[in-house]
């Protein structure tokens, strides 16, 4: 899919080849979007720059009042990260929504961003919190612009072939302020929004506990309302806003708040929904984020430990040594370290790590079922962390440990507890899906040896039984950390 593959390991490097290629080349860092894009020709690009092992763009780092998020971080880290959940709820909500644990770990917010859909769930908290963007160039250095700078249409952003995003800049939610995140979607998880909403109140005389039990006090000095999905762009509810300003927040005022919101949406009718359907909805989740806001219980069924298939820890596998490293046209090698041993793929340039495995190393145990991010069937653990193989560039792997479900049983050949108690539940069914639900278990247990039934299900989210035998499969799981499985000898 691609004839070039470019790991810089610093911003530096990674300016100077877009300075060298421009538009020949495509920056790559979840991948989420872009490896997709490529599998179905919707985008042809022969040169790929892979800026997710750039170190100094992984942080979130709080700074004057504002929080600082790199080009790198995921959505898992935001969801992670106490300063997220604490100053930028709305983002650290709208973060928590998007796909599953599997593509969380590997999409960053930025490249959501720069991905520039109106359905994009991180984009319209974004807008809501006023961040603003940080681009840079080695020619011209770097420039901020705001959201309605950046955002220039549909799938459009004000970046240039020779520019990389490198930061967003969230002013922290202060004492006097609360906000939240509301989507619908056809389904739990792995949805993409039919519509979505970000809310964010400024009261004067109150101030923000993590855990409000306090209603909001009038009157209301500032909304700021934006709206997903429901224009080519992200909107602002102009009129809503303005109509809330020096109001208390009665039933009858939200009624009318949200009505005005509706206004404000310029929708279009697809299969995810009509664009009265989703007019109305606007209406709906509006109503429903200021009544949270103004009640106080907008952290309601926000999870004490979010589950994010992380493992053990994050294990992250920079490049070593001073160069960029470039394969060319001619075959690439692959050194990894594969279910704890060493090992080097040939000729592996230009696949996914799904492809790679199967064809090259024979390891056929990870299967591809939709070969989008979709189905959780190729699930792999890259680094320890919990990924979906179809949506990783081979040489991405690079360095790193990755474990497949050849690599959950014991070096005899006898199987995991896991594995034993599937057999004993009858969870297998066609077993096609077996493989990617046994990795996704498999992590939860290492990240979290005795879960709850919601983490159980947080943690399967992203994995599809297709013969929906999904209580054969919690059963599974439950026998493993009661330890009933029968023991394995």
């Amino acid at each position: 899919m691609w004839h070039t593959y470019f790991a810089p390991h610093t911003v530096a490097e990674a300016l100077d080849i877009l300075a060298r290629h421009g538009a020949d080349c495509r920056l790559i860092a979840g991948g989420t979007d872009l490896i997709l894009e490529l599998e179905r020709g919707i985008r042809k690009q022969e040169i790929l720059v892979d800026i997710s092992r750039i170190g100094e763009l992984e942080h979130i780092e709080p700074s004057n009042g504002h929080l600082r998020i790199g080009a790198n971080v995921t959505h898992n880290q935001v969801v992670d990260s106490a300063e997220a959940v604490a100053h930028a709820f709305p983002l650290a909500r709208a973060c928590w929504q998007v796909g599953a644990p599997q593509i969380r770990n590997r999409g960053t917010v930025a490249g959501n961003c720069v991905t520039a859909s109106p359905a994009n769930d991180t984009i319209t908290p974004l807008w809501a919190m006023d961040a603003t963007f940080t681009l840079a160039s080695r020619a011209r250095g770097e420039r901020t612009l705001t959201c309605a700078e950046f955002f220039q249409g549909v799938r459009k952003t004000a970046l240039q072939p020779d520019e990389m995003l490198v930061r967003i800049t969230v002013p922290a939610l202060k004492p006097t302020e609360r906000g939240t995140f509301l989507k619908l979607g056809l389904r739990q998880a792995q949805a993409i929004s039919v519509v979505n909403v970000a809310v964010v109140l400024e009261v004067g005389g109150w101030r923000l506990e993590v855990s409000p039990t306090s209603n909001l006090q009038p009157p209301i000095v500032r909304a700021r309302i934006a709206l997903g999905s429901a224009a080519p762009t992200i909107v602002r509810a102009s009129d809503a806003e303005a109509f809330l300003a020096g109001k208390e927040l009665t039933d009858e005022v939200i009624a009318a708040a949200a009505g005005l919101a509706a206004t404000a949406a310029r929708p279009i009718s697809d299969i995810r929904g009509s664009a009265a359907y989703r007019r109305d909805m606007v209406r709906v989740l509006t109503a429903r984020a200021l009544r949270q806001l103004r009640d106080g219980a907008e952290r309601e069924g926000w999870p004490e430990r979010p589950v994010l298939l992380h493992g053990r820890g994050d294990k992250v596998t920079r490049w070593q040594g001073d160069k960029v490293t470039e394969s060319v046209v001619s075959p690439h090698d692959v050194s990894l370290t594969l279910n704890g041993r060493p090992i080097t793929l040939h000729g592996v340039r230009g696949k996914t790590l799904l492809r790679a495995l199967r064809e090259d190393a024979g390891l056929t145990g990870t299967k591809e079922g939709c070969a989008e991010g979709e189905c959780g069937a190729c699930t792999v653990w890259l680094d320890g962390v919990a990924v979906m193989s179809c949506l990783v560039p081979a040489e991405r792997a690079e360095g790193c440990e990755v474990v497949t479900v050849e690599g959950l049983s014991r070096p005899d050949g006898a199987l995991s507890p896991l594995q034993q108690a599937f057999i004993e539940a009858a969870a297998v069914q066609c077993g096609y899906c077996t493989p990617g639900i046994l990795m996704s278990a498999a992590n939860l247990l290492e990240e979290c040896p005795q879960p709850t039934a919601d983490q159980v299900k947080q943690a399967l989210t992203g994995n599809l039984c297709r013969c929906t035998g999904y209580y054969k499969i919690l059963e599974a799981v439950e026998r493993t950390i009661s330890g009933q499985a029968t023991p394995v000898t």
